[in-house]
C-alpha cells in the first residue's frame, strides 16, 4: 500500500468541505454524477475516434446503489476509468490554478460558496460533507491493473493494487451517522432528478416496487399475499435535452439541465435554444448565468461552453468555440457537420464551425438586444454582471461592434442613469453628426466634473462618460456608429470667428512669460505650456498630444498587452486658463519661487481631476502649504 500526502490547496479544500460548506450537501450527488458522465464521454469519443480502443465495448450507464446496513452510498460508472496517474492528478492534486481562485472568492455565505465547488473543477471532494471515508475502485478501459484510492479526508490518501472486472470507476462512501437521508431512495431519486435529469446516459437505482395482492374473482380470497419486490429502474430521462424540441421542454428541465452542465444551484437569468437545419446542420443551448463566473475575468478562465458532435461529446475545453467576451456563457453546440476526430487546430480553421460560431454570435448579441426593449430589469442585471465583458467585443469583434454598442449602457454628461446610444443620438448635432466621449479612470462624479467637459457644458452639449479602466483601451479603436463619429472631447473642434481667433492670439502673447516660467519651473514633467479657450472655471488642465510618437507607442503597446503597466503616460500638454483669476495674478507676479510653487500645485491638480495619482504627494502639501503661508 502507498501512502500519499494531498496537496496542499486540495487539503485546504478537503477541510473547508468538512468543516464549512455543508448548507447545500446534496450537490455532492451531482458533482459525482457529472464526473461519471464526463468519464463515460470521453471513452465514447475514444471508440469512436482511436484504433486503440476499438476492441473496448461501450455500454453507457452509471448505478447508484444505497446500503442501510453498511452505511454505504456507492455511485458507479461505466467510462474511461483511471490508472495510477490519473488518480494522482484528479484526486490527490489540483492542477487547475483556477482552484487558487475558488479558495480566493469564498465569500463565508455557505450557499453561495457551495455554488463555486463544480465551477473549479473540485467536485468529487464534495463527498467528504457526508463521508468520513471514501473508497474509489477504478480500472482504465485498455489497461489490466485495477487500484483502489482510499481517504479519511485527513490529508492522506492511499492507492493499492485490486481486481475489477471491466472499465469503469466505482465509488464507495461510508457516510456520517447523521447522514442517513442519503440512503434514501426517494431522497436520491429526488436528488437526481433535480440535476441529472438529463445526462445523456442512463442512471439506475435499486427500487422497492409493490405487488398488490392476488384476489379471487369474487374478490373474497386472497391467493396471493401482496409483497415488496425489488427493481432496479432507470431514473433519469438520458435524453440529451438540447435535442429535443423547445416546445416539448418546460421552464423547470431548462433550468435542471442548467444546474447539471453550470454546477450552480442558481438559476440562470435567461437561454436560448435554436436548432437550425439548412445547409450546416447544429443545435445550441446557451444559458446566461444569473451571476458572474468567478474566474470571468482570469486568462486562465474555464470555458462555459461543451462541443457534441451528433450527441458524442468532443470537449469543454476549447476557448475558440466562442469568443472570448462571451465566455459568461454556459451551454451546448451539437453539430451533426463535423468530424469525430476533430482537432483543435482543424477547429480554429473548419468553415463549418467558422459558420456556426458567427450565427451563434449574432443570435445570442440578437437576444440580448430583445431583453433590452422587453425586459429592461432583467438586462439591467445582466449589464452589472457582464457589461465589461461584453464591451470587449468592441475591440475584437468588427463585424458585429455596432450591434454591440446598441447593447451598452452609458454614462453620460447631462444625466443621471444611463442611456444606450441609440437614445442618444437623438439629441446629437445632424450637421456635425459626432458623438464626443471622455475616458478615464476615476470616480464617476470626478470625470463628469473633468476640466475638459466645462466647454461642453457651456454650450450644452453631451457627453458620454466612460470611468471603466477597460474603456481607455477600448474606445481609441471604436470610431463610428452608423452614420455617427466618435470623437474624444480632447480632439473635438469648436467653430470659431476670425474674430475670436484673433483675441485668443492676442491673450495668448500676454501669457508668453508666465507660460515660459511654468516651463522653465516644470521640465520635462510636461511637453509644453499653452493657453486655451476650452476652460471656463477651471485654471488649468492637461491633455496628451496624441501626434506625440511616445503616445502612439505606449497605446500600442497596452493595445497588444505589452510594455511596463506602471511606465509613465507620456509627458502632457499643460493648459492655463488665461480667464481665470489665479493664472491673471500669477502672470503680474515677480515672486519666482510662488510661481515655481504654484506651476507644480496646479499640475499635480491637473493630475488628480485626470484620475491619476501624485507621484510625490509630501512635495505637494509642502507646496500647497507654502502658497497658503503667503496668501495668510
Amino acid at each position: 500500500m502507498a501512502k500519499h500526502q494531498f496537496q496542499t490547496e486540495a487539503n485546504q479544500i478537503l477541510h473547508l468541505m468538512i468543516h464549512s460548506l455543508y448548507s447545500n450537501k446534496e450537490i455532492f450527488i451531482r458533482e459525482l454524477v457529472s464526473n461519471a458522465s464526463d468519464a463515460l464521454d470521453k471513452l465514447n469519443m475514444l471508440v469512436l475516434t482511436d484504433e486503440k480502443y476499438k476492441d473496448v465495448t461501450f455500454s453507457p450507464r452509471i448505478d447508484i446503489v444505497a446500503n442501510k446496513e453498511a452505511k454505504t452510498l456507492t455511485i458507479k460508472d461505466s467510462g474511461i476509468g483511471m490508472n495510477e496517474e490519473d488518480l494522482m492528478n484528479n484526486l490527490g492534486t489540483i492542477a487547475k490554478s483556477g482552484t487558487k481562485a475558488f479558495l480566493e472568492n469564498l465569500s463565508g455565505d455557505q450557499k453561495e460558496d457551495s455554488n463555486l465547488i463544480g465551477q473549479f473543477g473540485v467536485g468529487f471532494y464534495a463527498c467528504f460533507m457526508v463521508a468520513d471515508k471514501v473508497e474509489v475502485t477504478t480500472k482504465k478501459a485498455g489497461e489490466d491493473q485495477a487500484l483502489v484510492w482510499k481517504s479519511a479526508g485527513d490529508g492522506e490518501f492511499d492507492i493499492e493494487n485490486t481486481t475489477q472486472d471491466g472499465h469503469g470507476t466505482t465509488i464507495v462512501m461510508h457516510l456520517k451517522d447523521d447522514e442517513d437521508e442519503f440512503l434514501e431512495v426517494h431522497r436520491i431519486d429526488s436528488i437526481v432528478k433535480k440535476y441529472s435529469n438529463h445526462i445523456p446516459f442512463p442512471i439506475f437505482m435499486d427500487k422497492e416496487k409493490h405487488i398488490a395482492a392476488v384476489m379471487d374473482d369474487e374478490g373474497k380470497e386472497e391467493l396471493e399475499a401482496s409483497r415488496t419486490e425489488i427493481e432496479n429502474e432507470q431514473i433519469n430521462k438520458a435524453n440529451a435535452l438540447w435535442t429535443m424540441a423547445k416546445k416539448d421542454v418546460t421552464n423547470d428541465e431548462y433550468k435542471d439541465f442548467y444546474s447539471s452542465i453550470a454546477h450552480s444551484s442558481e438559476e440562470p437569468l435567461a437561454w436560448m435554444h435554436n436548432k437550425s437545419e439548412g445547409a450546416v446542420e447544429y443545435t445550441t443551448l446557451f444559458y446566461i448565468p444569473s451571476k458572474a463566473p468567478m474566474d470571468l475575468f482570469r486568462v486562465d478562465y474555464q470555458t462555459g461552453i461543451k462541443l457534441y458532435i451528433n450527441r458524442v461529446f468532443i470537449t469543454d475545453d476549447e476557448k475558440e468555440l466562442m469568443p472570448t467576451y462571451l465566455r459568461f456563457l454556459r451551454g451546448v453546440i451539437d453539430s451533426k457537420d463535423l468530424p469525430l476526430n476533430v482537432s483543435r487546430e482543424i477547429l480554429q480553421s473548419n468553415p463549418t464551425m467558422d459558420k456556426i460560431k458567427k450565427t451563434s454570435v449574432k443570435k445570442v448579441l440578437s437576444e440580448l438586444g430583445k431583453m433590452v426593449k422587453k425586459d429592461k430589469e432583467k438586462y439591467d442585471t445582466f449589464y452589472s454582471e457582464f457589461g465589461n465583458v461584453l464591451k470587449e467585443g468592441l475591440y475584437n469583434d468588427f463585424d458585429n461592434r455596432e450591434k454591440i454598442l446598441e447593447l451598452m449602457q452609458f454614462n453620460t454628461l447631462n444625466s443621471d442613469s444611463t442611456v444606450m446610444i441609440e437614445d442618444f443620438v437623438k439629441n446629437i448635432d445632424e450637421e456635425k453628426k459626432e458623438i464626443y466621449y471622455i475616458t478615464g479612470k476615476a470616480v464617476l462624479s470626478m470625470l463628469k466634473s473633468s476640466p475638459a467637459l466645462e466647454r461642453f457644458k457651456a454650450k450644452g452639449i453631451d457627453v458620454l462618460v466612460l470611468n471603466e479602466e477597460v474603456d481607455t483601451i477600448i474606445f481609441p479603436m471604436v470610431t463610428d456608429y452608423k452614420e455617427y463619429k466618435l470623437v474624444a472631447v480632447a480632439d473635438a473642434k469648436f467653430e470659431e470667428s476670425e474674430e475670436e481667433k484673433k483675441a485668443e492670439e492676442e491673450v495668448a502673447k500676454t501669457y508668453e512669460g508666465l507660460a515660459k516660467e511654468f516651463k522653465d519651473a516644470l521640465g520635462d514633467a510636461v511637453k509644453s505650456v499653452e493657453t486655451t479657450a476650452d476652460l471656463i472655471d477651471s485654471p488649468v488642465a492637461i491633455k496628451i498630444d496624441k501626434e506625440d510618437p511616445s503616445y502612439m507607442m505606449a497605446q500600442m503597446m497596452k493595445q497588444m498587452g505589452q510594455g511596463d503597466p506602471n511606465a509613465p503616460e507620456p509627458a502632457p500638454i499643460f493648459q492655463i486658463n488665461p480667464n481665470h483669476e489665479l493664472l491673471m495674478k500669477l502672470k503680474d507676479s515677480a515672486d519666482l519661487n510662488l510661481i515655481n510653487d504654484a506651476a507644480h500645485v496646479l499640475l499635480d491638480q491637473a493630475k488628480l481631476f485626470d484620475g491619476q495619482e501624485l507621484s510625490d504627494t509630501a512635495d505637494f502639501i509642502s507646496r500647497l502649504n507654502r502658497i497658503m503661508s503667503k496668501a495668510l
